[in-house]
């Protein structure tokens, strides 16, 4: 009895334990390809090393909060929302820092390295974002080939012609003349 309850438990252990793994491959696989999930919020992106520094050392004072409007106005930073997935395309460890691919954002950011995160997190709806879901798609070369243009065809003449010239209309007639009423009359129904 006791053998059945121990190979039972061993069983469920090893059920449970590849059930996660298997969850984690799914994620490790976008983690392999450079994707992180974002764990800071606030003015945490910018467009450039510096500014991040800036954003970063900013203390909150009056001060500070005409640099971050500045930044915003010029588009130099980007909010970071909590569970956001990225790419990460380029790594410095000397300064910390990271360059990201956000979706809906036309140009890599950087943000500081500490605020991305390898293990998911749930975002402000309570789901994991993939590349999928988030509309942050790789950058794929066109898998559509067009072939060569097309040249002139044979016979045809790659110039192209005159117009035709116009011609003058054919001139109206007039309509012929209902030689009888459609309408009956006192005489005709007799």
């Amino acid at each position: 009895m006791k053998a059945h309850t121990i190979l039972a438990v061993a069983a469920a252990a090893i059920t449970l334990t590849s059930t996660a793994l298997g969850l984690g491959d799914k994620y490790s696989d976008l983690v392999a390809k450079g994707y992180r999930w974002t764990t800071a919020d606030g003015l945490y992106a910018c467009v450039s090393k510096d500014d991040v520094r800036r954003m970063v050392n900013n203390p909150s004072s009056p001060a500070g909060d005409v640099v971050e409007l500045k930044m915003v106005e010029e588009v130099k930073a980007y909010f970071l929302i909590p569970g956001t997935i990225v790419q990460m395309t380029e790594e410095d460890p000397s300064s910390g820092l990271s360059k990201i691919r956000m979706a809906g954002i036309t140009v890599d950011l950087w943000t500081l390295t500490r605020f991305l995160t390898k293990h998911p997190v749930k975002d402000t709806y309570g789901v994991i974002e993939t590349p999928e879901t988030s509309g942050l798609i790789p950058e794929a070369t066109s898998a559509i080939d067009a072939g060569p243009s097309p040249g002139p065809l044979p016979g045809m003449s790659p110039e192209p012609s005159a117009s035709p010239e116009p011609s003058s209309s054919p001139e109206p007639s007039s309509s012929p003349e209902p030689s009888a009423s459609p309408t009956p009359t006192p005489e005709s129904n007799q």
